[in-house]
């Protein structure tokens, strides 16, 4: 890989602040940081699927940064100038052209490819969990577009620390090899990723292409909101209260998946399960609950609206122990909301990871491999609670063993935080970029 020039420019792939999925959000904010850390002069961008560009303003470090993202369309209409397909194709054309000037004619005659051939390096983050068919086959191909567009244009890509497969179909396994293959490094989150990787592209040994990190998500700054809206009881719980617990209910969860039919296998009925977990969160440990969402919206997937809903259904019986965190926030100003809980449990990932980086004991409701990878890659995985092996009566062991082992937890959480923190601080660093 070329050293980048004085002023470095990276694009990100795979994570944007243009969803409401405060998942996503953690992602692109961590990543951002992670590039100032190490460049703090940095110029970034964002390619990612919109319909219409813009700017971001981002505080990084105490700064105010400007982030443009840089729109590319997933559409029908084929001839869109910023369609993925046909940047593709030119991309592909100007590939084979031996021709210097007549290359550079072409990438000139497109805004888009313009953009990205200033870039020194792009670095692609899927969503954390997306570089995987698990969620189907066109999600697959939303998130490896972009990418295949990168390695055409014949710029250095980097994976960043994500979760890679399950890759069930050969086509798919096919695509990832490519694009794997065609990385200049490639990072899992949890270490099981990186004898996969290492498997599926052929590499033999420690070899240095693949390499592991934490989750970028664990450093994302938290950041106090200036409105608190909370339904019911306040966050601070009251005094007779033993613990104020966050629960995070997944509304993709809520719904059965995308499917809408139990997409993800479990053993329990989900609804069901959320219901126990809080009669016995108050009844038996005499907790004050507060439902917290982490992907909002007035979508079928959306935690608020899942939170919303088991709120008015059991809050009559819960004598006031039972409350909502309503409104929208960002990713900083929830993971602030988490920090405020002496207990949590979630069903998305990164709201667990809000919680965990903050040194709040999480138990995570896991529907795929990618939650028992980040667990354990802080020490922590016996607090995993997998509806997908468990039943309910397991899953509340699980919560319950963790709930008594909050404090030891915490004190864990405390002694690992720390070099997670910098590990992750310093990614770019670790990859050989150089400074310029």
């Amino acid at each position: 890989m070329r050293k980048p020039s004085d002023q470095p420019k990276v694009f990100l792939l795979g994570a944007s602040f243009n969803t409401r999925n405060m998942g996503v959000g953690a992602l692109a904010a961590g990543a951002i940081k992670c590039v100032k850390q190490w460049r703090p002069d940095a110029d970034i961008a964002i390619l990612d699927y919109a319909k219409r560009g813009e700017f971001y303003n981002l505080v990084v470090n105490g700064r105010d940064i400007l982030v443009k993202l840089v729109n590319i369309r997933f559409s029908k209409k084929l001839f869109l100038p910023n369609n993925i397909a046909l940047l593709i194709v030119l991309a592909a054309a100007a590939r084979v052209i031996p021709f210097r000037r007549l290359r550079a004619k072409l990438i000139a005659g497109n805004s888009t490819l313009m953009e990205l051939d200033s870039a020194d390096v792009a670095a692609s983050i899927a969503g954390g969990d997306s570089f995987s068919d698990i969620y189907g086959f066109g999600r697959f191909f939303y998130v490896c577009l972009p990418q295949i567009l990168v390695i055409l244009m014949g710029k250095p890509l980097v994976q960043l620390p994500q979760t890679f497969g399950p890759f069930k179909m050969g086509v798919t396994k096919a695509v990832a090899k490519f694009i794997l293959q065609n990385s200049f490094a490639a990072y899992s989150r949890d270490r099981d990723g990186l004898t996969d990787v290492r498997a599926l592209i052929g590499l033999r040994g420690d070899s240095e292409k693949v390499r592991f990190c934490f989750d970028m998500g664990f450093v994302v700054d938290p950041v106090k909101p200036e409105r608190i809206s909370v339904e019911g009881t306040e966050l601070d719980g009251a005094e007779q209260a033993t613990c104020t617990v966050g629960l995070n209910v997944s509304g993709l969860l809520y719904i059965g998946g995308y499917s809408m039919n139990n997409m993800f296998g479990l053993k329990v009925d989900y609804k069901r399960l959320i219901g126990e977990i809080i009669d016995f969160l108050i009844m038996k440990k005499r907790a004050n609950i507060i439902l917290i969402p982490h992907v909002f919206g007035g979508h079928r997937e959306s935690d608020s609206e899942a939170c919303a809903t088991v709120y008015e259904e059991l809050k009559a019986s819960y004598g006031g122990r039972l409350s909502l965190l309503s409104g929208e926030y960002d990713q900083g100003e929830i993971k602030h909301m988490i920090g405020k809980c002496g207990f949590f449990i979630g069903s998305r990932m990164h709201a667990c990871i809000a919680a965990l980086s903050q040194g709040v004991p999480a138990v995570p409701i896991a529907y795929s491999r990618k939650f028992i990878g980040v667990m354990e890659s802080i020490g922590v995985e016996g607090y995993v609670a997998d509806p997908c092996t468990l039943d309910s009566d397991g899953v509340l062991r699980v919560v319950d063993k963790a709930f008594e082992e909050r404090a030891e937890i915490a004190k864990k959480l405390k002694g690992e935080m720390p070099y997670v923190k910098e590990t992750v601080l310093n990614l770019f660093e670790s990859m050989g970029l150089g400074r310029g």
